[in-house]
């Protein structure tokens, strides 16, 4: 209850601002139907920078005052926009783009979060391995594909105390944590629209759910056989070093491995089905909530998210979910995070739309060829880039715009172009620890399990080292 609590407080007051400002400035009436983005300066886009570097630097330089008022800090930033919106377009046109990006982008988009973080929270793998290399590797691969069908977050809690147990009588553990990051916490997210946020925003858009699978499989399966392979090298090498050093003594010995909550991959299957049946039944019926117009097929899918994690949170026992360290908290920040930056894209969005008569038009010229024709090693490279230090699902949202936004288009002609954006913002998700939200998560549950995790700029030299050099190859196998 806590949690709704909180999260229904500050989308409320987001719906109050937005039709108290409707109220108060009624007199501009003047303003055009909607958003012109071909007429709007930089100016407009500052609120959503300043959402994601708070995002970004709030957990690692000032972690106190943000865990406690995180919330406010994004529905200032989510003020600096709604009221410029309903003065610039005037009263309707202002409230229906705002309530179009939350009833059909926001609210899809962390239902099915909500439903994979309770749905995966209540699997729960009980036993012990031996940390050897052959079992960490086999660990690792597991976890990159289990992350695409219950998503990175999902994925990286299930499996990482496991491992940690695993290792916990190993003298050199960094490393695994820090490939696990790489592999599970974003790589393995990348085969479908439910491994990372990122692609889930794009099926929303309107790309296809397998699209995803079969044109970012082969990227995927080359990027995980090059890291599972540097990995177990390592780890051979380092287990070898720890037989001559003073072995500590194991405190979780081995025992064998037992699975509980299987019943939440048959309501994962449920989930999945609810994405397939929204795609494919048009039943061509729709509901108008404020002038925006939701589907049928739309409104059935979400309310088997919110079914399928009811059902989790009854069918599972409570057991399970403490000895996954479950709790309410990281859903409730991405949820309330996410809102505003929901929020915060609408602007950025219309100047996108405007092309080169826009304000990003010298972002455009960076991505395009001197013909005109998309450069996808430069979308790889700068969607990249940005994945790495703010949040990636509103990263793929900007270059995905950026790139014309036509689905269809994206998915025919342009597939190389969306096949670029998509892997750059899951692959190097895993660049920093704010990349991704799971990384962070990680990092916080080793360093509590008494693994001497690498400072934000160490983490950094690994995956500059080992990361950098495999996203070169990718480029070159499959960008060019």
């Amino acid at each position: 209850m806590e949690l709704w609590r909180k999260v229904g407080g500050y989308a409320l007051a987001l719906f109050i601002v937005t039709f108290s400002c409707s109220a108060l400035f009624s007199s501009s009436a003047h303003a055009a139907e909607g958003l012109d983005g071909a007429t709007m300066s930089f100016l407009w886009a500052l609120p959503f920078i300043g959402i994601l570097l708070s995002i970004a630097t709030g957990p690692l330089f000032y972690p106190h005052l943000w865990e406690h008022h995180y919330g406010k800090f994004a529905l200032f930033w989510s003020i600096c926009v709604i009221v410029p919106v309903i003065v610039a377009a005037g009263i309707t046109a202002g409230v229906h783009t705002l309530l179009h990006t939350m009833l059909l982008e926001y609210v899809p988009f962390i239902l099915l979060l909500f439903a994979l973080y309770t749905i995966s929270g209540g699997i729960y793998l009980e036993g012990n391995l031996r940390g050897t290399p052959a079992a960490n590797t086999l660990l690792l691969a597991v976890g990159a594909f289990l992350a695409s069908f219950v998503g990175t977050t999902g994925a990286s809690m299930i499996m990482i105390r496991p491992l940690l147990r695993a290792n916990d009588d190993r003298v050199y553990r960094v490393h695994t944590v820090v490939f696990f990051i790489f592999l599970v916490s974003n790589i393995g997210g990348a085969l479908t629209p439910l491994g990372d946020p990122p692609l889930f925003v794009g099926f929303l858009k309107g790309v296809d759910f397998f699209w995803t699978t079969t044109h970012l499989w082969r990227p995927t399966l080359v990027v995980s056989i090059i890291l599972l392979i540097v990995f177990f090298v390592i780890d051979m090498l380092l287990h070898r070093r720890e037989e001559r050093l003073h072995h500590p003594l194991d405190p979780t010995p081995d025992s064998p491995l037992r699975l509980h909550g299987g019943v939440n991959f048959l309501l994962l299957a449920a989930v999945i089905a609810a994405i397939l049946m929204s795609a494919s039944w048009k039943p061509g019926i729709s509901f108008s909530i404020g002038g925006v117009d939701v589907e049928l097929q739309n409104v059935v899918r979400d309310i088997i998210f919110v079914l399928a994690a009811l059902a989790s949170l009854v069918l599972t026992q409570k057991e399970s979910r403490e000895a996954n360290g479950f709790s309410w908290g990281p859903i409730q920040e991405v949820a309330i995070l996410f809102a505003c930056i929901f929020v915060c894209i609408v602007p950025v969005i219309a100047m996108l739309h405007a092309g080169a008569r826009g304000a990003f038009a010298p972002l455009i010229a960076m991505v395009a060829q001197p013909d005109g024709t998309p450069n996808n090693v430069a979308y790889f490279w700068l969607t990249g880039a940005l994945s790495s230090f703010l949040d990636n699902a509103p990263t793929y949202l900007v270059f995905f715009e950026l790139a014309g936004g036509d689905p269809k288009a994206l998915m025919t002609t342009l597939a190389p172009t969306l096949a670029a954006i998509s892997l750059g913002a899951v692959f190097m998700g895993a660049n920093t620890y704010i990349g991704n939200a799971p990384n962070f998560m990680v990092y916080a549950i080793a360093r509590g399990a008494g693994v001497r995790m690498p400072s934000f700029f160490g983490y950094m030299l690994w995956s500059s080292a080992i990361l950098l050099p495999t996203f070169v190859v990718v480029s070159l196998l499959f960008l060019r």
